[in-house]
């Protein structure tokens, strides 16, 4: 039996009780969820002459309840009105119709969209945040940070001693959260990858349900220019994809930037912070031994004057594309191997002791910036598509 629960938020709403009525609608949402339906959200524009009304299914909203209480909000506060209502039972991992419902190409690109993912994507997504991560999706902060270092990470909890961490050993990549706002929401997240673009594909395809408002990559990479030196950072500016993990979805030739507002934040903190760095092309590869077969690798380096190799940067930034999340990438030169340092054990270990804090302390400077500029979340024209779901496109989105 189909629960009776309906709320609606009907603009005109005074903005003293705007708020209230948000939170309303959306603890109806989670106790629509909670009792076993899709709950679904409708929206009405009157405004709209093309999609006055766009309605759309959620599973387990309170793992973004931050981000849908701001978009609903700026919504009602235009005039539009919104209802939420149980769609359908959900469907159980075991669901034989699960799997299908999975396929992100299987959506009418005809039809407006309300959200980006539909409830079965969002559901799986949110169970494997927790599996890879060890903490729960709920917990994840409005801006993530990835590293491919435990430096890192020690870093991250020395500035945040009181961050959530894993609640159990040896989680493939494990995340830690410093909440931050009124809410608890407005901090931010490290999370530490690991080696390798598969881990990058795997944990910003099932970040992305989360429309967090930005991912920076705090890596380290191997430096391709004379006059770089060890510790000197790179602000990526464009990307050449030898990563391969997105090819099929996303083939090579399509452009992929940075964000340019987060590139300039970064830019910014870089230069309080009196740091060395060098903005450019970042070359992303698949293979850590490139240097053992290095023709067509150095080749493609050369012809898109890159200035730095990593194994990550550009699968993160590509997924963000996809995914139309800001996102950035500051790198920390670790080795150079066209010249005669490559990365060995012991010099290693001494760089990252000296680097670790510099390099996690301007992130988290731009990060502030970002949030104290753009507390609704940075404009994302880079990452827009012409077929834009409503959420997360501004109230006035046709």
């Amino acid at each position: 039996m189909t629960p009776a629960m309906i709320e609606q938020v009907r603009a005109p709403v005074p903005a003293e009780k705007l708020d209230h009525e948000i939170d309303r609608l959306l603890d109806a949402a989670d106790a629509v969820y909670h009792d076993g339906w899709y709950p679904e959200l409708e929206v009405v524009r009157p405004w709209s002459a093309h999609n006055p009304r766009i309605s759309g299914e959620f599973a387990r909203p309170s793992a973004i309840r931050r981000y849908l209480h701001r978009e609903l909000r700026g919504l009602v506060a235009a005039g539009a009105t919104v209802t939420a209502r149980a769609a359908r039972p959900a469907r159980a991992f075991t669901d034989p119709e699960f799997f299908a419902a999975l396929d992100e190409d299987r959506f009418d690109l005809r039809v407006k969209k309300l959200f980006l993912f539909g409830p079965e994507r969002m559901a799986l997504s949110l169970d494997r945040l927790s599996h890879y991560t060890g903490t729960p999706a709920e917990s994840f902060q409005r801006h993530v940070l990835f590293t491919n270092y435990a430096m890192h990470v020690e870093s991250f909890l020395e500035r945040f001693p009181d961050a959530e961490r894993p609640d159990r050993e040896g989680v493939q990549m494990p995340a830690f959260h410093a909440r931050g706002g009124i809410d608890g929401a407005d901090g931010v997240t490290l999370v530490n990858i690991g080696v390798g673009p598969a881990n990058a594909k795997t944990v910003t395809d099932h970040l992305a349900v989360l429309r967090p408002d930005t991912m920076i990559m705090i890596g380290h990479a191997g430096g391709l220019r004379n006059r770089q030196e060890l510790g000197d950072f790179v602000l990526a500016t464009a990307y050449q994809r030898a990563d391969h993990v997105l090819d099929e979805v996303l083939p090579a030739d399509v452009p992929v930037i940075p964000s340019l507002r987060l590139n300039s934040y970064l830019m910014g903190a870089l230069e309080r912070a009196e740091a060395t760095y060098r903005p450019g092309v970042v070359h992303t590869t698949d293979n850590r031994n490139w240097e053992f077969n290095q023709s067509s690798t150095l080749y493609r380096m050369r012809l898109a004057r890159a200035v730095a190799v990593d194994m990550e940067s550009a699968t993160i930034a590509a997924n963000g594309f996809r995914y139309r999340i800001p996102n950035a990438t500051l790198l920390c030169v670790s080795d150079k191997p066209l010249h005669a340092e490559p990365k060995l054990a012991g010099g290693a270990r001494a760089f990252y002791e000296t680097s670790k804090r510099k390099h996690l302390g301007i992130a988290l400077d731009a990060v502030e910036q970002a949030r104290a500029e753009h507390p609704d979340g940075l404009p994302g024209s880079e990452v827009r598509s012409v077929d834009e779901p409503l959420l997360g496109n501004g109230p006035d989105s046709a």
